[in-house]
């Protein structure tokens, strides 16, 4: 791992049960403060290759390090936590609880980890992301009662409510029309950029690629057998 990369690995392999998919990473780098877009085809492992980066999918072999720890040495538990300091997730599928209003959902980080402290300031940052995103009026809400943009953007704004190092995003836009896709993008990059935090994003939609540092081919950096 360089001096200046936030997440590094080598030589990763994971494998579904079964063996019907087997992934295989030389070698992956994302540097500290850049933007970063993934693309490939659906079903080729992209979403694969985030969940192995941030430990929700734990490496059969290899090393995977970030922000200074090796997340390949790390239990369940602590690969956990360390996801949650320092890792912003948008996932295809939200992942929001639908027991929590929109705020709560907004504020998750904070709590499930005693290691963040749910203060003024977190609250804040948890109200202006969503006056940002157009979801101000919807914080009383729960999930079951927004479209697929509403919760997108829910999930957006707890991605980077915490102010993380590294911001993963999959398919982000997928359920927002233009305006709206352009409105989040635009947050997204402002938010990094003031906090230098690192940016990677899955995406299809190949009118966003122009504005990322660089773009990668999943086929560059994972290699799949079926």
């Amino acid at each position: 791992m360089t001096d200046t990369a936030l997440l590094s690995a080598e030589a990763v392999r994971f494998a579904y049960p079964e063996g019907r998919f087997v992934a295989h990473v030389p070698r992956f780098l994302l540097e500290r403060g850049e933007r970063v877009a993934c693309v490939g085809s659906s079903g080729a492992g992209k979403t694969t290759l985030l969940h192995l980066m941030t430990g929700v999918l734990r490496a059969e072999s290899g090393r995977i390090e970030l922000n200074g720890a090796t997340l390949t040495d790390l239990d369940e538990e602590a690969r956990r936590a360390l996801r949650i300091r320092t890792v912003g997730m948008v996932f295809q599928q939200f992942a929001l609880l639908d027991y929590l209003c929109v705020l709560d959902n907004i504020l998750l980080p904070y709590l499930v980890s005693e290691a963040l402290d749910l203060n003024a300031d977190a609250r804040e940052r948890a109200q202006s992301l969503a006056e940002a995103t157009g979801i101000e009026t919807l914080l009383d809400r729960k999930p079951g009662q927004l479209s697929q943009g509403e919760r997108q953007r829910v999930a957006l704004c707890r991605a980077l409510v915490t102010e993380p190092p590294l911001v993963l995003a999959d398919e982000p836009t997928g359920n927002l029309d233009a305006t709206r896709t352009d409105a989040a993008m635009d947050l997204l990059f402002e938010v990094c950029a003031r906090h230098g935090s690192t940016l990677l994003v899955v995406t299809h939609d190949t009118r966003l690629l122009e504005r990322f540092d660089r773009v990668l081919q999943l086929e560059e950096c994972m290699e799949v057998t079926r």
